[in-house]
């Protein structure tokens, strides 16, 4: 295992996974490069969005679907492997659910960071990507506790003295937070006005926070322009597949809208500096403690 690379990816909920980052993945993934994805929930607080979904015989069964898209998705992106943490999603701030039991938000965070390490030491990847510090735009639980376990966990896997029954220790080489790309949106924004057709964004989208000037690592993703719209319709509960944010630009079009997924680099323990078009520069297989 040491000799391979390895990239492995942190997020919340199903779906999570489909959205942000998927052909980095797929990209990695076709270069030979093992891929992991770690989701933290079931996803069981998720709305069904997508009306031809939202049945009595679905909505009794949502965690079974939820995982079945997961798996689903996963096997579109090439991840090839799945961990689960198995926490209950904690729902939207404010709400019952963020203190239930079983919730990823109300877990032990130490606890929760262990689990994670535990993953991080069987897998030993060089590159982990997680959700960043700020969480003005989205400020879910599940996301604020998948950052915190995320740099817990790139942190405390290479100490001998942390979680000691978790596994050798092994410490990864580098750390990433996915971003929301501003200039995805602004250059959607204008292809929609300029195609003459409806845009999904309105001056809302322009008012939100965004981390532009903090991105250090653009990935090309030439070749791999579909997988995010093929993974996100295997979530067919969470994708309404008529949606014009999703899906409303032609896909021939939509293809030349900003064809890169942006990261910003939050703990490198190698040579390379930024700006930076590989997550793997400075990398080699066999990085361990």
């Amino acid at each position: 295992m040491d000799d391979r690379l390895c990239l492995l990816t942190v997020h919340a909920h199903p779906d999570d996974e489909a959205s942000k980052g998927p052909a980095t993945v797929a990209r990695y993934h076709a270069e030979g490069v093992h891929t992991v994805l770690v989701t933290c929930t079931g996803g069981e607080e998720g709305d069904i969005l997508n009306p031809a979904m939202d049945l009595p015989e679905v909505r009794a069964d949502l965690p079974a679907v939820r995982a079945r898209e997961l798996a689903a998705a996963a096997a579109v992106i090439g991840y090839d492997e799945v961990e689960l943490l198995g926490y209950r999603d904690s729902g939207m701030a404010g709400t019952e659910a963020n203190s239930r039991p079983g919730s990823f938000a109300a877990a032990d965070l130490e606890e929760a960071v262990g689990r994670l390490v535990a993953v991080v030491r069987r897998v030993r990847p060089q590159v982990m990507i997680g959700y960043g510090d700020d969480h003005r735009g989205y400020p879910h639980p599940d996301h604020i506790r998948a950052h915190e376990i995320v740099l817990g966990a790139f942190d405390a896997a290479g100490d001998p003295g942390r979680f000691p029954g978790a596994g050798e220790p092994y410490q990864p080489c580098k750390l990433y937070y996915t971003v929301w790309s501003r200039k995805r949106i602004l250059e959607m924004h204008a292809k929609f006005l300029e195609l003459g057709l409806e845009s999904p964004f309105d001056e809302r989208w322009f008012e939100r926070p965004d981390q532009e000037e903090a991105i250090t690592t653009s990935i090309d993703l030439s070749g791999f322009e579909d997988v995010r719209s093929a993974a996100l319709l295997a979530h067919a509960t969470q994708i309404d597949p008529t949606s014009k944010y999703w899906f409303g630009l032609p896909p021939e079009v939509a293809r030349t809208i900003h064809p890169f997924d942006d990261y910003v680099l939050a703990r490198n323990l190698t040579d390379a500096t930024p700006p930076e078009t590989d997550l793997f520069a400075g990398v080699t297989a066999g990085v361990s403690s």
